[in-house]
């Protein structure tokens, strides 16, 4: 079982509070940030520009997924040349399709020949992996976020699926894959072992990143421990 510092694959921290993202900048092994719209509205964000510039502002290093949210391509790409102005180490997260299931293809691939960095988002099969690979061509950096997380939830593994779509990325070195949505601190590794390029970590699986490689009978005694402690606690009584 590795520990953190032997890991390859990078750890992209995935949230919206800018005291935290703030914080893990300052962490070496976190290399870089994701957002989405959801993120921003459970985090109470009400200013999309003002949220995104203050954390561009804080972390300069390091790069920054921000989405374009409207459903028109010509809209998309107003908002996602836009967003990419906003900085150099700006990532612009395009939807594989809209909410009509209308491919993006088509402005991956103008955005791309303009030379914005963006991160292709909420991909969950191989074909459509194919379709925005060839899309992202002309990119100078590209990340290709496939969702294994939800692929998992419906009940398929999803590392067979991981392993084919780097096969699938790997006539394009400008690309990277991303492993989204991961539930658990063994997903991390499944990744890595894969030779997946990045996987983007909540806040909350972040913090059980300290529990690797930990010896599981010290682990058990732990939990008994916790049992113990809460029914104390409690004050439960038989």
């Amino acid at each position: 079982m590795p520990d953190l510092a032997e890991l390859s694959i990078k750890i992209f921290a995935d949230g919206a509070d800018l005291k935290g993202m703030v914080e893990l900048a300052r962490d070496p092994s976190i290399s870089g940030f994701t957002t989405n719209p959801t993120l921003m509205r459970q985090s109470g964000i009400t200013d999309y520009e003002a949220f995104a510039r203050e954390a561009l502002k804080q972390i300069t290093d390091l790069p920054i997924s921000f989405e374009v949210f409207s459903d028109e391509l010509d809209d998309m790409a107003r908002q996602a040349r836009l967003i990419a102005a906003w900085g150099a180490n700006v990532y612009v997260k395009i939807p594989v399709t809209n909410t009509r299931g209308e491919s993006c293809a088509p402005l991956i691939r103008l955005l791309s020949e303009e030379g914005l960095h963006l991160n292709v988002t909420a991909l969950l099969s191989l074909s459509q992996v194919r379709v925005v690979a060839e899309a992202l061509e002309p990119s100078p950096r590209a990340i290709v976020s496939v969702f294994a997380g939800r692929i998992a939830d419906t009940g398929r593994d999803p590392v067979p699926l991981m392993q084919a779509a780097l096969e699938l990325l790997a006539p394009f070195p400008s690309q990277e894959l991303l492993w989204a949505s991961p539930r658990e601190v063994l997903n991390i590794c499944q990744a890595d072992a894969i030779g997946c390029h990045i996987i983007t970590v909540t806040y909350d699986l972040l913090k059980k990143l300290r529990g690797l490689g930990r010896d599981l009978e010290d682990f058990s005694l732990a939990t008994v421990q916790m049992f113990h402690d809460d029914a104390q606690r409690a004050g439960f009584v038989l």
